[in-house]
């Protein structure tokens, strides 16, 4: 209603994220991501406003160099003219459950931009490489008008390939020393690459790194499509401008994948959110019935299958 509190305060959230004002912005994706009730009404508030962006994800191993990529890579598309939004992804403080702000401070000579916004979220333990609150906070950033998107994943590994689901072009870096043999290299989250980036490509091994991407790209030759193979240092800065001329060749060709497959994205990201809905509500029923059929789970009286689908049908009941 006209006088209620909560959405007086989240038009005035919606608004500044419209005008592209940093500190509207950074406090709407703190209201976002803590889940507030404030969060969902500017979820709701910008939706007509979404899908101009491009989004890019930087995943890969830890140590790889892809914070000392993503700041390269904000420098060169700002200097042609681009707006860049960054949402670095990092390992959740044991002490405090907030994020270890690692990537942000390897940014932080673009912070000040005034067309660039940097926002580390903590991983919060979550599997996958992101944050549940990353597809929200890139859709704010979508509405406050930036044209480019970076996400920068944890760097956990094979399990990043979550990476997919919202990235319209998706980078993968591998640091050389793979290991000698070429399955070293993670396979997961080289299906889900557009781009191969042989990051501190002034080692040794780096040679040799790029021979091993190579072979296993051949042995994969039935697939559609062969992600390009790009080799950057930033000790002596090569390979930027080819990685971005390769980024943007992706992106005209391809498309903006969050269009042309928005239906299957839709339906991933809503099992998802239903499955996190599903996991606190069931977590949090105060339910005699939900007890009694844990009981009979624990005396093996009732199949899993089963008891997880009455389960279900109690939280849908509010336990009844």
């Amino acid at each position: 209603m006209a006088g209620d509190p909560l959405k007086l305060r989240s038009d005035e959230f919606v608004a500044g994220v419209l005008r592209g004002d940093h500190r509207s912005i950074a406090r709407a994706i703190s209201a976002v991501e803590n889940e507030t009730g404030t969060g969902r009404a500017i979820m709701q508030g910008i939706h007509t406003h979404l899908g101009r962006a491009q989004v890019l994800g930087i995943t890969g191993s830890p140590g790889a160099g892809k914070s000392t990529l993503v700041s390269e890579l904000i420098g060169e598309f700002t200097r042609r003219g681009k707006s860049v939004g960054v949402v670095a992804v990092d390992p959740s403080s044991p002490f405090s459950g907030g994020a270890i702000l690692g990537d942000r401070i390897r940014m932080e000579r673009h912070s000040l931009a005034e067309r660039v916004f940097i926002r580390s979220l903590a991983s919060r333990g979550h599997l996958g490489g992101l944050s549940r609150a990353v597809f929200k906070v890139v859709d704010v950033l979508d509405a406050a008008g930036f044209e480019l998107i970076i996400v920068e994943t944890v760097g956990a590994g094979q399990s990043e390939v979550e990476i997919a689901e919202i990235a319209d072009t998706r980078v993968v870096v591998c640091p050389p020393g793979l290991g000698d043999d070429v399955q070293a290299i993670k396979a997961g989250i080289l299906e889900i690459a557009d781009i191969l980036v042989v990051s501190k490509a002034d080692l040794p091994l780096a040679d040799k790194t790029e021979l091993d991407l190579r072979f296993m790209l051949s042995v994969k030759s039935n697939a559609p499509r062969q992600p390009a193979i790009v080799r950057v240092s930033s000790v002596n800065g090569t390979g930027i401008t080819e990685l971005a001329d390769a980024i943007f060749a992706m992106t005209h060709s391809a498309g903006n994948r969050r269009g042309t497959g928005s239906r299957e994205r839709m339906r991933r990201l809503f099992a998802q959110e239903a499955g996190n809905l599903l996991r606190e509500r069931l977590t949090a029923l105060e339910s005699a019935a939900l007890d009694e059929l844990c009981d009979a789970a624990a005396r093996g009286e009732i199949g899993h299958e089963a008891a997880v689908s009455n389960a279900i049908r109690l939280v849908m009941n509010d336990g009844s």
